[in-house]
């Protein structure tokens, strides 16, 4: 702000200052332009949500291990009680983790529900999971030592709704800030955890339906909100997304989505004088106050199924995702209304997605990798294509995990449970590939110098192992 002076010369200083400032501020807005969620910076050793510091799937960490087997560079390995997909969280000595335990039958007479198309009621072949009874849990892991320090069961009983045959019903990862944990269990409710495992408060967010294939958003934190996204069946008319108050469950605001069923996780981006919340969708893509969930602006759609995280990076947000369609479009957040038409839609791109898994923004590119696994590399500025048809050396598919990336390396995990180290930058090559000898679905979580890999009956710790004091090869 400027002020009127009658000495010319002080004017001029003035101006020198409004324009000193002004830049500043420029430069600023622009580095600002990124997460503004949970408050732990990309550099931190925590892991405390869904991918990560940022949401984005980065770590800062220097020396981490790009090289391991099922006898290299294992700190330790514990066996988990079920099955979850649910990405290890992890703050200081604490890794949090779900778990579906699936017992005996469900009691006779009950029925998830019931979809209909066209009038004619519609059986997917592959649903499954809706006619056991099933015991959700929340774990805490000890980080340096893998012991399970509590367990707690967070639900028993039947579900309301089917899975698909290869998801799980303890999808969701937890969200923490160092104090509480929050799990999400989508219909069978949300639950609030202390350190030492006491339940704070758990919630009913009602009967979530995802047309049978079950939840995959989890929660995020901003401020004292824990934010739910709540996208519902293929007519999107009881969608919703919800701000909770994060110590009590208390419902702040709630907002009704025009949007069919999701499994997306929403992000939070600083857009220089505010933060907005920002969703993706199939019919959608809308950007909230987070503070009220007010509406900022919003875009056509996707018109496929979202599934991937929004990346956020050099003024932009890119949403993305798979199947039926394969599409990308990138947004520069800041706009109010209607977008669709207007210079805040920067450039789209319509080939090498995946079905399941997030593609990952790393420096100047964005690297997608198909559910074969092959990579394609964009500019992140201009969308424009950098490299395509970058293979892993083996054939394999990529249904599950989400890519990571740090020091100058991308590392795409595969269902058989193989990690492909690949070298970031205009050129694909492969550094190396580590089998972890048995299949998972869950992206690596990085935390204090060491990667978290869960597979299906263990979680592993690979870093620094006796035997080999560098640990990074």
């Amino acid at each position: 702000m400027s002020q009127q002076r009658s000495n010319r010369g002080a004017m001029g200083r003035a101006t020198i200052r409004t324009a000193g400032r002004a830049i500043l501020m420029t430069i600023l807005v622009g580095l600002a332009i990124g997460f503004a969620g949970s408050g732990e910076g990309a550099g931190g050793s925590n892991w405390a949500q869904w991918r990560g510091p940022d949401g984005q799937g980065i770590s800062t960490e220097k020396g981490l291990p790009t090289s391991w087997s099922e006898t290299k560079n294992i700190v330790w390995k514990t066996d988990l009680p079920g099955r979850g997909f649910s990405q290890p969280v992890i703050w200081g000595n604490h890794i949090f983790l779900t778990t579906d335990i699936e017992g005996g039958s469900a009691p006779e007479g009950h029925r998830p529900p019931r979809r209909f198309i066209d009038g004619r009621e519609f059986i997917h072949p592959e649903w499954s999971g809706a006619d056991k009874l099933h015991t959700f849990k929340t774990i805490c892991l000890d980080r340096d030592s893998g012991k399970i320090l509590w367990e707690q069961t967070s639900y028993e009983g039947k579900v309301y709704d089917f899975r698909h045959k290869r998801g799980n019903y303890a999808a969701p990862s937890a969200v923490t800030d160092g104090r509480l944990v929050w799990t999400y269990f989508g219909s069978e409710g949300l639950y609030c955890y202390d350190f030492k495992g006491k339940l704070i408060w758990k919630k009913s967010l009602g009967n979530i339906g995802t047309f049978g294939m079950g939840v995959g958003t989890s929660p995020v934190l901003w401020q004292n909100l824990l934010i739910i996204q709540a996208d519902q069946e293929e007519d999107g008319k009881d969608s919703f997304i919800v701000a909770l108050d994060k110590k009590t469950g208390r419902e702040v605001w709630k907002k009704h989505r025009p949007i069919q069923s999701s499994w997306t996780t929403p992000v939070l981006v600083n857009a220089g004088q505010r933060t907005e919340l920002v969703t993706s969708g199939n019919e959608l893509l809308i950007a909230y106050d987070p503070a009220t969930g007010e509406e900022y602006w919003r875009a056509t759609g996707l018109k496929s199924h979202a599934i991937a995280t929004p990346l956020v990076g050099h003024g932009l947000v890119i949403f993305s995702s798979g199947y039926p369609t394969k599409t990308m479009v990138a947004v520069r957040p800041g706009g109010s209304g209607n977008i669709d038409g207007t210079d805040r839609i920067v450039w789209r791109y319509n080939k090498g997605t995946a079905y399941v898994p997030s593609p990952i923004l790393y420096g100047d590119y964005v690297y997608l990798i198909s559910d074969a696994g092959i990579m394609t590399c964009l500019d992140a500025k201009s969308g424009k294509v950098v490299y395509e048809g970058g293979r892993v050396p083996v054939a394999t598919k990529f249904y599950g995990a989400s890519p990571v990336a740090f020091d100058d390396k991308i590392l795409l995990t595969s269902d058989d449970g193989d990690t492909f180290v690949i070298k970031a930058g205009p050129k694909h090559e492969v550094l190396g590939t580590n089998p972890l000898g048995e299949p998972t679905r869950t992206s690596i979580a990085i935390a204090s110098g060491r990667l978290f890999l869960r597979g299906e009956k263990h979680l592993f710790c690979i870093g620094r192992s006796a035997g080999n004091e560098k640990g990074a090869e």
